[in-house]
């Protein structure tokens, strides 16, 4: 969703809001983390008086935030609003290699709704763990977590094969364009890698919108299933950045939870074998033409 970083881009924020003032915007520190300081506005003076306040406090003088178009009609499942957290490794920017990992679903304990009264109610609007936690309804055996694949056989049994395996694909195409967006900006090292937690979040009409892109995030386990992704996410990271047991492959065909699903370098041999294909199909047609002629 539309987005600007504040105050660097107040004034362009406040035009976006007086062309759509119904809208709802989120807000929430730039280098945060566990849903602190995260709040809803829908009013450009609830703005001016969070500029006010800022100035005049010294300790949040350097903060950056972040504001979002707030997406008021999420995807619902037993009205609850939800969010995707998927793990994606990066092994190479330039070129750029990525691997598409496992994942879960965050639900939220009480019933969505988007009246200005619930504004501030986290437990409808935060998906976050460490906030769900606080409330009475959240169970620590689940930990209000479905795992992806649960998510989709529910989708593909609530919303038809095609739907899913449509969202499904845009989601894996907005995780590759973000990061080819990046890439030519990235500090690019043969030596390192990055495991990023990206966070999505699907709209009543099943389309994905990229919420937030977390690097370093947490592998912290909160349940007995959370702890057994993890520990098998960490396992096949390991063993796609030092292949041991599948003969030296691990980078070309993914690893358990992980599959490749961005190769440059791959993509740019097809291409010039492609290339190369039609303009042997081009002098053939017209090494034909000229003997017919």
């Amino acid at each position: 969703p539309n987005s600007y970083l504040l105050p660097a881009d107040y004034s362009m924020f406040v035009e976006e809001f007086r062309r759509y003032p119904s809208f709802m915007w989120i807000m929430k520190p730039s280098n945060g983390a566990q849903g602190r300081g995260i709040f809803i506005v829908n009013k450009l003076e609830q703005i001016k008086k969070w500029m006010s306040s800022r100035s005049a406090d010294k300790d949040s003088q350097g903060l950056n935030y972040v504001i979002s178009r707030y997406i008021e009609r999420p995807l619902l499942i037993g009205g609850r609003k939800f969010d995707l957290r998927i793990y994606v490794l990066v092994t190479s920017f330039r070129p750029l290699r990525m691997y598409l990992g496992d994942g879960f679903a965050r639900f939220c304990n009480s019933e969505y709704s988007n009246d200005i009264g619930e504004l501030n109610n986290p437990f409808v609007h935060l998906t976050n763990v460490s906030v769900q936690k606080q409330n009475q309804a959240y169970n620590p055996c689940h930990g209000g977590k479905w795992r992806i694949a649960n998510l989709r056989l529910y989708l593909e049994a609530t919303r038809g094969l095609l739907e899913t395996k449509k969202l499904f694909e845009e989601i894996d195409d907005l995780i590759v364009h973000s990061a080819k967006a990046v890439q030519h900006v990235m500090i690019n090292d043969r030596h390192s890698f990055e495991v990023y937690g990206y966070d999505l979040l699907i709209d009543s009409k099943l389309k994905p919108w990229i919420v937030e892109v977390n690097s370093s995030p947490s592998l912290s386990a909160t349940t007995s299933s959370d702890k057994q992704m993890k520990t098998k996410l960490i396992h096949d990271v390991l063993e796609i950045l030092v292949p041991s047991s599948n003969g030296g492959q691990g980078h070309t065909r993914g690893v358990g939870d992980f599959i490749l699903l961005y190769d440059e370098v791959i993509i740019q041999e097809s291409s010039k074998n492609h290339e190369e294909k039609g303009r042997r199909s081009a002098d053939k047609a017209k090494s034909h033409c000229s003997w017919r002629m």
